[in-house]
């Protein structure tokens, strides 16, 4: 396990270092300028060189991005141009309220996708399972912003349960977990019931029905181990919820996290906090990656094999 770690970090690097060169170059090819939101009405030409000579963004986008990135890679993501702070302590400020959200929708997501398709495959072809890839296409196709609004409409503002927005306390959390939830549990229901009928149409199933062994005791000793695999894959990428925390979600329900604090940089063209905000949520991605392929290969040898 050791071995195939060390080698996976390798092949991150050069992910990385991509990752990294495209949101450079995204946050700065996207028209606007913060210097523009600092100027004041009828500012001079020399005002704007300037501000654009203190925060270097008259120096070329290869220069740029060299020195950004160097900085990056000891911690250092710089100072937000308009909010006149660090834009690590920015991120380690609404850090917390992402992972809350994040964690606490890929858990909910976790346990009810699962158990909602492992119960579809086991009644595979009933009117149940019809009416359950029904509501996984339904569930698919929801936009998260406009399923947001209509908690916001139907369970704060009409029946008064839970609050229209913020952070204050544990029920505010319940609508946007539920909003950014129900996508997951449709694309882990979905993967988790494809992945049990798949496995149960291997030779060593119709094996074990030979032998005398009840359905019920195939399903659950014998499939759920190897259905599981394709499920922990997802789950591996779904970990980047855990730093992204829904960034159109948050701004809906108001919440603060790294969504709302991108959202609001992108309108200023914030470039440090938009780059540093981008380069979180991308290696939370590639963290989320790294912790799915780990437990694929310590649930199956063969994929260490594959890597050796």
């Amino acid at each position: 396990m050791l071995g195939y770690f060390v080698r996976r970090m390798v092949m991150l690097l050069p992910v990385f270092l991509a990752m990294s060169a495209i949101v450079f170059l995204i946050v700065h090819l996207v028209p606007g300028d913060p210097i523009d939101h600092m100027l004041q009405i009828g500012a001079s030409a020399e005002r704007r060189q300037e501000l654009a000579a203190k925060f270097g963004l008259d120096r070329p986008l290869v220069v740029q991005y060299a020195l950004w990135l160097k900085a990056a890679l000891t911690g250092d993501l710089g100072d937000a141009i308009i909010l006149k702070q660090p834009v690590l302590d920015l991120i380690l400020a609404n850090l917390p309220y992402s992972l809350a959200l994040g964690l606490s929708a890929l858990v909910f997501s976790t346990v009810v996708g699962v158990s909602v398709g492992a119960a579809a495959a086991y009644f595979a072809g009933s009117w149940f399972d019809r009416i359950v890839m029904a509501g996984i296409l339904m569930g698919s196709m929801l936009p998260s912003f406009w399923l947001g609004l209509l908690m916001i409409l139907i369970f704060a503002v009409e029946l008064g349960l839970f609050p229209v927005s913020g952070a204050r306390s544990w029920d505010a959390l319940v609508l946007p977990v539920l909003t950014v939830g129900i996508g997951g549990v449709a694309l882990i229901a979905r993967v988790t019931r494809a992945a049990f009928v798949e496995v149960a149409q291997q030779d060593f199933v119709t094996l074990l029905h030979a032998k005398g062994l009840t359905r019920r005791r195939i399903f659950f000793r014998h499939l759920v181990r190897h259905a599981l695999m394709p499920v922990v894959t997802i789950l591996g990428l779904k970990v980047g919820w855990i730093l992204g925390g829904a960034v159109t979600v948050e701004y809906v329900f108001a919440r603060p996290g790294l969504g709302s604090l991108l959202i609001t940089s992108l309108g200023q063209r914030d470039y440090p906090v938009v780059q540093g905000c981008l380069l979180m949520l991308g290696m939370g991605v590639m963290l989320g990656t790294l912790v799915g392929d780990l437990a694929q290969a310590a649930m199956d040898p063969r994929v260490r094999d594959r890597m050796s």
